[in-house]
């Protein structure tokens, strides 16, 4: 039931109150305080109450039932209304595509599916594609472009398509069959050799400089040449380096923590006022300009919030180790570290560089033909 909760102000308000039984006015609530009364009344009765005449002032303090919401709309239309226009044009915008992006490092293949794209329909300020729709256009493209592309994927994250490309490459076929050794392509120690054709001449756990011979294409039975082939293998060695690192006695970082979502914002000045439920405390912002006045400082924008986590910490000589070590293993993507350890610490201005040696397993083979002139220096040695 809708009910009215009232405030009856004024020298008359308990003449009033008689009134009010008189008229067999309903009256769920009644509180007396000094120079007022409190009273809940149904939605008819307080029409009836609208209507009378007296020197009583009438206040509305509260609304209950379908009546409250009504009041709130019609109270907040203006603000409802800017919500819902936004709400249904973030919707609108967040299915236009803002941005197409062809990842290859050939200009010509990126063109190519470019050209392509724009010829199915996906192209910037287009509505984006359902999934079997996106799948269509991907393998109309694999069948059109078969004899260069061998695998495309088409992602899309956001308002933004990014397409992956792969080009089709043809097998070359390895007709060379020149002798050859395969050396050291570091120093290093050994350890392990893959030889498929060759003579092993050095073992595991041995140490070699750049260019040491490790399978030797010349095969020999005692100290006489039988024959000179081509060596094949794959030989892993220990590498050693020395990196050094800067790490801020102050240390800030700021990491994604992967929630994110769309937002439509209007930038007035310094100010950005959003449309939004649910603030993220720190976050990276990319948006696309709607609206952009040339008069005033005004924009109307859509983008992407992206929810950050800020790391703040200070560093010592003493706890500064192991975010050395981070920093320095990121220069070592790929590769298999075997071993860290720190050499050094020095405290600078607002820094400690620290002095950190690695061992890393890699890959250290190498090629070098076998032609007169090393069979020469063979000898000489």
């Amino acid at each position: 039931m809708n009910k009215y909760k009232l405030q009856v102000t004024g020298f008359s308000y308990k003449y009033f109150l008689n009134t009010l039984i008189r008229n067999k006015i309903e009256l769920y609530y009644i509180q007396e305080e000094k120079n007022k009364l409190i009273i809940i009344v149904n939605s008819d009765d307080y029409k009836k109450i609208k209507k009378m005449k007296t020197s009583c002032k009438i206040k509305v303090l509260n609304r209950f039932g379908l009546e409250k919401y009504k009041y709130l709309v019609y109270k907040y239309q203006y603000l409802l209304l800017f919500f819902l226009v936004g709400l249904a044009l973030i919707v609108f915008l967040s299915n236009v595509i803002f941005s197409v992006e062809v990842v290859h490092s050939k200009e010509e293949i990126r063109d190519l599916i470019y050209q392509d794209l724009e010829q199915y329909g996906l192209r910037k300020y287009h509505f984006v594609f359902s999934y079997n729709q996106k799948e269509k256009i991907k393998k109309k493209i694999l069948a059109k472009e078969k004899a260069k592309i061998e695998w495309l994927e088409i992602d899309r994250i956001g308002t933004k398509y990014i397409i992956h490309v792969e080009e089709r490459k043809k097998k070359k076929i390895d007709n060379d069959t020149k002798p050859r050794d395969i050396i050291a392509k570091k120093d290093a120690m050994i350890l392990s050799i893959n030889a498929k054709s060759g003579e092993i001449v050095r073992k595991k756990y041995d140490y070699v400089k750049k260019g040491d011979i490790i399978v030797s294409g010349t095969i020999k039975n005692k100290d006489d040449e039988v024959s000179k082939i081509k060596a094949d293998g794959q030989i892993f060695g220990e590498i050693w380096y020395k990196v050094k690192v800067e790490v801020p006695i102050h240390y800030y970082e700021e990491n994604p923590t992967g929630k994110k979502k769309k937002v439509f914002s209007l930038k007035f000045l310094n100010k950005t006022f959003s449309l939004e439920l649910k603030k993220y405390q720190n976050y990276s912002f990319h948006d696309v300009n709607i609206f952009e006045n040339q008069l005033l400082p005004i924009r109307l924008v859509f983008g992407e919030k992206m929810e950050t986590k800020i790391i703040r910490k200070e560093y010592n000589i003493h706890n500064v180790d192991q975010k050395a070590i981070e920093i320095a293993e990121s220069k070592f993507k790929k590769r298999n570290i075997l071993s860290e350890k720190v050499l050094k610490k020095t405290l600078k201005d607002s820094k400690i560089i620290v002095e950190i040696f690695f061992k890393i397993k890699e890959d250290i083979t190498d090629y070098r033909q076998i032609t007169d002139l090393s069979l020469r220096e063979d000898i000489d040695e």
